[in-house]
């Protein structure tokens, strides 16, 4: 199957897990809600989500992998792998706060070539392809040409279970809320990425990420003209577990904040 055809098809499973999610939220019950772990929260529609998404992706390429947040399934790939969240922003969606997603990346070889990211309240669908450039709802995208941090918002995920690195975080947010146009949480790591790319936002930077967060909107920012590494500027962001994206001017700028009080 052609790129072409299966960003299609992508788009249309994300699309459709988003209408489910969007209709579950106008009749949801907070007290079904699960605990995975301290603050790690899941719920019904995570995982019937993540189930609509594995159906509409498993016959697309033979014997790909999946990686997927609820463990719907777990199947290697030696050539293509599927790595899946079903719904980005778990604990907005609970709480009735607007903002997830659904985030839907393709690995080639250990190479990110496609990935959509549909977020449910706006309608908007963010998908790029390796070399193909970024979209938003089918209109191209380019990130931010803000040249300084000064000059620039920043987003973030705050720490909710691992704080072992509280201090160095804060004195990070410190620098930041002093250095630039200030600091935002959305809670939802794939939009954050997404908003990298479409230029509301010129940096986003957290740590304790898994690949199904990420996955996606790396390749959006990169194919919409931005940066993306781990905190010490190299590569292994998809499952490295920390990633700084950016709109690439300002990336060494954030990179010599964050290593410079990361301990």
């Amino acid at each position: 199957m052609e790129l072409r055809e299966l960003l299609d098809n992508t788009i249309s499973v994300a699309k459709e897990a988003g209408a489910f999610i969007r209709r579950e939220r106008q009749r949801f019950d907070i007290t079904k809600v699960e605990h995975k772990g301290f603050n790690d929260l899941v719920s019904y529609v995570d995982k019937e989500a993540e189930k609509i998404v594995v159906k509409g992706l498993q016959n697309l390429i033979v014997d790909a992998g999946f990686i997927t947040e609820e463990g719907t399934i777990s199947k290697e790939g030696e050539e293509y792998v599927w790595i899946i969240d079903p719904l980005d922003g778990t604990t907005n969606f609970i709480h009735g706060v607007p903002l997830y997603s659904v985030s839907i990346g393709l690995m080639r070889n250990q190479e990110m070539i496609l990935g959509v990211v549909y977020e449910v309240n706006n309608n908007e669908c963010f998908y790029a392809t390796k070399g193909g450039g970024a979209f938003c709802n089918d209109t191209p995208i380019a990130v931010s040409p803000s040249p300084k941090l000064q000059s620039s918002l920043v987003t973030t995920g705050f720490p909710y279970a691992d704080f072992g690195k509280m201090q160095s975080y804060l004195t990070i947010l410190e620098h930041l809320m002093r250095n630039s146009h200030g600091v935002r949480r959305f809670g939802s790591a794939a939009v954050d990425l997404c908003y990298v790319a479409c230029g509301r936002v010129e940096g986003f930077f957290e740590y304790n990420l898994n690949s199904y967060d990420v996955s996606a909107g790396t390749l959006i920012v990169q194919e919409a003209g931005g940066e993306v590494s781990d905190f010490a500027g190299g590569d292994n962001y998809l499952f490295g577990r920390e990633i700084i994206a950016s709109n690439k001017k300002i990336h060494s700028e954030l990179l010599k904040v964050i290593h410079d009080s990361w301990q």
